[in-house]
């Protein structure tokens, strides 16, 4: 027999930016669902794998439309074996328990970004759509960081997350974006990236510019925003509104779909937000 769909969530209530936000627990690891005021049929939902709360605009333009925003503390594990399974969890209680989409948006900001990407890699057929803000789309730029700077903390995070020693080929772990799409074009999973053109830390040249030149070869569709004289922060747009209708074409139903198409970003777009705008 199916699993009775639940409408209310475990834990404690909150406050999110207006909206009710349940936070309970989920293996140990805090989890929260900001719930909209009327949520569109299906209900449908943007997934925040890293960063709960960090320049929330389209979080909070997903609410006002009738979307909910799920998360749930990886931790800075960049999508290990155990935040994947995490994860994992995490949608298996809301698709099957709580009714939601099956098919969310996943949302990655600097290196949730590569957390949303290798999770889309292993489940391909249960993503809508990729929203990338600045995202890290190569784990060897990570490597390269420390090569550098023996001191930086971040390649010795990846390194103790797999399992690995640090002298570890970053090759070694499946599912870096860069290496992966080909899975996500098959699956058409449609992508969209918000980068910032004078970003020094997810570079373009290594990230962004790799994904936009690679994934339409391959059958994929991706759009672009850019942001002129933005670095690496802040992320997110001021106005929301194109990533917010991205979002809705592509992982809402019936009327909210259509409508939104009409106004998102198109596969091949590339939209420059001047300096002042974004």
């Amino acid at each position: 027999m199916p699993t009775e769909v639940q409408s209310e969530f475990p834990g404690t209530v909150s406050d999110y930016h207006g909206y009710k936000c349940h936070q309970f627990d989920v293996d140990g690891r805090d989890a929260r669902v900001a719930v909209p005021k009327e949520p569109l049929p299906g209900r449908p939902w943007i997934w925040r794998v890293m960063f709960w709360n960090a320049f929330p605009s389209a979080d909070i333009g997903l609410l006002e439309r009738g979307f909910h925003v799920a998360y749930v503390d990886t931790g800075d594990t960049f999508a290990s074996p155990d935040a994947l399974k995490l994860l994992s969890t995490l949608y298996e209680i809301l698709t099957t328990q709580h009714g939601f989409a099956t098919r969310p948006a996943l949302e990655g900001l600097s290196r949730g970004g590569y957390c949303a990407y290798r999770w889309a890699y292993f489940n391909a057929d249960k993503v809508g759509c990729i929203y990338g803000d600045a995202p890290l789309c190569d784990i060897a730029l990570v490597k390269r960081w420390w090569l550098k700077d023996p001191d930086s903390t971040m390649w010795r995070k990846v390194v103790d997350a797999y399992g690995l020693n640090l002298d570890a080929d970053p090759s070694v772990i499946d599912g870096n974006p860069i290496d992966s799409l080909a899975t996500l074009a098959d699956a058409g999973i449609p992508i969209l990236h918000v980068c910032g053109d004078m970003d020094d830390a997810a570079v373009n040249s290594v990230n962004n510019d790799i994904v936009q030149d690679r994934y339409p070869r391959l059958g994929g569709e991706f759009a672009l925003i850019m942001k002129q004289n933005c670095p690496h922060h802040p992320h997110g747009l001021s106005d929301p509104s194109l990533v917010v209708d991205y979002i809705v074409a592509h992982c809402a139903e019936g009327a909210a779909a259509e409508e939104a198409r009409g106004r998102a970003p198109k596969a091949g777009d590339v939209i420059h937000i001047p300096e002042g705008q974004w």
